[in-house]
């Protein structure tokens, strides 16, 4: 709940802070407006963590670079066309932008660049009410046109315009609005929820690399699952990442099983928890989030309703692993983000061998082995995957997984597991063999890593005695 005396004094805080002051007389001297403008001035109104500092003014972006530079360690023109100029003052990062009075086609999100003379003006063209206020400095005047405070006190999103104008003019704040009702856990106000249901089809002029960046940022948020809530129920999700609202079987009376959607969202939420609770001081994992609300994609295509009420998913894991793939690659995620996801969602089952009986070691190397660098990120997939109501059932699994951690740990004590190399390289199996590079070196290392999960560390003599009855048994 925003308390407006202490909104004020954080607003003051913010005014007096060293960067701000020394910006703010720089434009005074020279004879021109400045104003702290959109997130910094929402966040130090609800007493959140401010990070960069966006200001905008009349000046132009030639008179900004002007009189910035005496005052900065470093500038960066690349915005000058949109009339941005960044620097780095009092050893942070801001950006200046001329007061903007854009005009859009409607066909594309590049607006035709017009600059304005007016901070009111300037404002009423943003994405929310919320994100529309600014600072005067160094007068310290809250300027508000379109009641953002009013808004930020009721807990609401909503667009300064007709959000039908403001989301034909760059439909990309459909999906921030989404995102942002993850980040300050607001509601949407019903007319702006009914202009991204019409116009959610408006999405696909955004470039994906776009989309992509704004549902990484809504899956960094504390809460994510609040904004894929609105994406689903608005339908703008089917746009981009139409095998979540997939996830929505139907359930008849005779085949009973878990609402897959409403289980993605649990494991989502759930896996969030457990991120925080075993690495609490990092950022978020993305590709983790990502996987825990994609593992279960392969089920719709996989599902068949048997006889006597039972359901199959026969290999989702693998169905899911190729789905993922082919969306990540469509929203131009990195290769190392699809690769992540993608393994995870098709091992994301594998555990579930081990609760039901104790596995050989040899068993829990391969499943170290399979897992590679994923291997903590598939501890918590898989406990976050338990979602069951059955207490008994729970627990058991709990118990299970926390035997399968406990057993990796003691066996990489004992073996330095985290190698998993056999005892003897490509070069030195060429020279007990006394063969050259090829297929059959290949093969050679292969069956020493075979030995190497079966029967845990050899030492060189011991690989070299068994590579050598090997290779004589082979004729």
């Amino acid at each position: 709940m925003l308390n407006m005396a202490e909104g004020v004094q954080r607003l003051g805080a913010l005014a007096e802070s060293p960067v701000v002051a020394t910006v703010a007389r720089a434009f005074a001297d020279a004879g021109f407006d400045l104003a702290i403008v959109g997130g910094p001035v929402r966040d130090a109104l609800l007493g959140r963590e401010t990070n960069d500092l966006d200001f905008t003014t009349d000046a132009r972006p030639d008179d900004i670079l002007r009189i910035v530079t005496p005052i900065s360690t470093a500038q960066w023109d690349i915005g000058r066309a949109f009339g941005t100029i960044g620097a780095r003052v009092a050893g942070e990062q801001v950006e200046i932008t001329t007061f903007r009075a854009d005009s859009y086609d409607g066909t594309t999100r590049k607006p035709t660049v017009e600059f304005g003379d007016t901070l009111e003006g300037d404002l009423a063209r943003r994405d929310f009410t919320v994100n529309a206020m600014a600072l005067r400095v160094p007068g310290r005047s809250l300027v508000d046109p379109t009641g953002g405070v009013e808004d930020l006190v009721r807990g609401i999103l909503r667009t300064p315009a007709d959000p039908r104008v403001s989301f034909g003019d760059d439909p990309l704040r459909m999906l921030r609005g989404a995102r942002f009702s993850a980040q300050l856990a607001f509601d949407v106000d019903p007319e702006t929820l009914d202009a991204i249901a019409q116009l959610r089809g408006t999405i696909s002029i955004v470039s994906p690399e776009r989309i992509q960046s704004e549902l990484v940022r809504l899956l960094q948020t504390d809460d994510p699952v609040r904004g894929i809530r609105i994406l689903v129920e608005t339908g703008l999700i089917d746009e981009f990442l139409p095998e979540i609202p997939a996830l929505r079987l139907e359930v008849d009376e005779h085949h009973h099983h878990k609402d897959v959607y409403e289980h993605s969202l649990t494991v989502l939420q759930q896996a969030i928890e457990l991120e925080r609770e075993r690495h609490p001081d990092t950022a978020p994992d993305v590709p983790l989030r990502l996987a825990a609300l994609l593992h279960d994609i392969g089920k719709p295509a996989t599902r068949r309703l048997e006889p006597g009420g039972g359901v199959t998913f026969h290999h989702h894991d693998v169905k899911g692993s190729r789905l993922a793939r082919k969306r990540l690659q469509a929203l131009r995620f990195d290769s190392d983000t699809t690769d992540s996801v993608v393994q995870l969602v098709e091992q994301h089952l594998r555990f579930f061998g081990y609760a039901e009986g104790a596995w050989t070691d040899s068993a829990v190397r391969r499943y170290v082995r399979d897992a590679g660098p994923e291997l903590e990120r598939l501890h918590i997939l898989t406990r976050a995957d338990v979602t069951t109501r059955n207490r008994r059932k729970a627990a058991r699994l709990r118990s299970a997984y926390d035997d399968i951690e406990r057993r990796i740990a003691e066996l990489a004590e004992q073996e330095q597991l985290d190698a998993m190399r056999p005892a003897l390289d490509g070069n030195r199996i060429q020279e007990v063999l006394g063969i050259r590079p090829g297929r059959e070196v290949g093969e050679a290392y292969r069956f020493l890593l075979e030995l190497r999960l079966d029967e845990g560390v050899l030492d060189e003599d011991e690989a070299e005695r068994r590579l050598r009855a090997w290779w004589a048994a082979r004729g």
